[in-house]
């Protein structure tokens, strides 16, 4: 801890004008570009992160102001003591020179004040800065330190007593929080920051101290504090719900990882494969799916779709539509006549509501065909000799976009050695639409000296599941077998 001053050192000098001048400046602008920043921070209230960030930017600009009053006083010097003017006793003396405003016009040096106690004359001088911040006249006269606890909230009477008591006995620093009562009734938290000056002999014949209004920064801090909570307790939340949805995937979606065989008897079955390419790392579960059914009739079920959100709730909506669609499918429902069916129960079951896309397809293995339709989704993509080509789609709107719509069916001829790739949208990330398909065309080469559809999935995932896409994609692969 450095030393106290002694009482006959010469009056400290402010430092060089320029240089402080030049960090005041330097500070301003500061303060200038975190206001550009501030003002670009996003002001959705609902949201905890943008509270969060505007209650960081509020309190940076606050310290900034707060450097820059300090900065002055550091230019400008303590007043001289006695400048202070006893009522009736001549002209007030001129106060220090104010730092210039900041470009929001708001007032700088009324959070900082100082004052000096000579303990051999008991006199007090006292800036006009502190008068305005404890609300005293500044005609009056500065009150002594026997008199200053008068000012202070009784409960803190005794942590200010015993702040003095060791300065000027012990010569300890002063530094602590009090809270002021000023004679309009309103409340400031001030912190007290100073030291003893010694003479000669080591005994103290004057106390300094510099006064700050820490109000408004505490309530600041308080409001940062709140704030970052309340983003730690959604972020909590978050991961708590995406743990949940992502369970409630692996839950609805097929138990088959490996390779699949459909039907499981029987020449013309299909050699299945799928997989899901999860979103970016922290984004949440979407609602996409992908299955593969073995009908009572012998023939197979293939479909993939996606519903519109996120999370719980899209994993829920799936978990309802995957049935819905197992069912009416058991039942001999034409995919055409599926959708529409499913487009019903989009539309009645669902709060809020929610769009989908799907594609539903009926194998029938003994001819070899593929009947399919769909709802606003892409279509199927065969490869066949070495090439690859999207089917002609049939009409289809989303699910959930009109009551009462109507699906458009077609029928695809296969051959033994072709494949079906199914996908969901943004299975290629950045390239969605026409770009996306030609891309995933563009692997019908390697498809055709894969072995089986495994590797074709493998291929795929190789190709386009490294890179970061904004949501999941599904992908399901079948080859028709000889």
């Amino acid at each position: 801890m450095p030393s106290p001053p002694p009482a006959d050192r010469s009056p400290a000098q402010p430092p060089r004008r320029g240089a402080v001048d030049a960090l005041i400046s330097r500070t301003r602008r500061l303060r200038g570009d975190m206001d550009a920043v501030r003002r670009e921070a996003p002001v959705d209230g609902a949201d905890p992160e943008a509270r969060w960030q505007r209650a960081l930017c509020d309190l940076a600009l606050h310290q900034l102001a707060d450097v820059d009053a300090h900065l002055a006083l550091l230019r400008d010097g303590p007043p001289p003591l006695g400048a202070e003017r006893a009522p009736g006793t001549g002209p007030p003396a001129p106060e220090p020179r104010a730092p210039a405003q900041p470009p929001d016009g708001g007032p700088l040096l009324g959070r900082v004040g100082s004052a000096e106690w000579d303990l051999l004359t008991d006199r007090a001088a006292w800036s006009g800065e502190l008068y305005r911040i404890l609300g005293r006249d500044p005609a009056a006269p500065a009150l002594t330190l026997d008199e200053l606890p008068s000012l202070v909230h009784e409960d803190d009477r005794a942590l200010l007593t015993a702040m003095v008591t060791g300065c000027l006995i012990d010569a300890r620093p002063l530094d602590g929080e009090f809270r002021v009562l000023r004679p309009d009734g309103e409340e400031r938290l001030v912190h007290m920051m100073g030291e003893p000056v010694l003479d000669a002999e080591g005994s103290t014949v004057s106390m300094w101290a510099v006064l700050r209004d820490v109000g408004e920064l505490r309530r600041r801090r308080r409001t940062l504090r709140e704030t970052h909570d309340s983003l730690h307790r959604r972020r909590g939340l978050a991961g708590s719900e995406h743990r949940v949805a992502a369970e409630l995937r692996e839950a609805v979606l097929p138990p088959w990882r490996g390779p699949l065989r459909l039907p499981r008897q029987g020449p013309g079955a299909l050699d299945l494969a799928a997989r899901c390419l999860p979103s970016r790392a922290g984004a949440p579960v979407g609602g996409g799916w992908y299955d593969a059914l073995e009908l009572p009739d012998g023939q197979t079920l293939l479909s993939v779709g996606e519903l519109t959100g996120h999370g719980v709730a899209a994993t829920t909506g799936v978990a309802m539509l995957l049935g819905a669609v197992r069912g009416m499918a058991v039942t001999g429902a034409p995919p055409d006549e599926l959708l529409g069916r499913l487009n019903q129960l989009l539309d009645a079951a669902l709060v809020p509501p929610a769009l989908g896309g799907a594609l539903c397809c009926r194998y029938r293995p003994a001819a070899r065909t593929l009947s399919w339709a769909r709802a606003g989704h892409p279509a199927p993509l065969l490869f066949r000799d070495g090439t690859g080509r999207a089917l002609a789609a049939p009409d289809g709107v989303l699910l959930g976009a009109t009551s009462g719509a109507s699906y458009g069916a077609a029928e695809e001829p296969l051959r033994p050695g072709d494949l079906l790739l199914l996908h969901t949208g943004g299975l290629v990330p950045r390239h969605p639409g026409p770009e996306g398909t030609r891309r995933l065309l563009g692997l019908a080469e390697r498809f055709g000296a894969a072995r089986d559809a495994q590797s074709c999935v493998r291929a795929v995932v190789e190709e386009f599941g490294g890179a970061g896409r904004r949501d999941d994609a599904c992908v399901l692969v079948a080859r028709v077998t000889g």
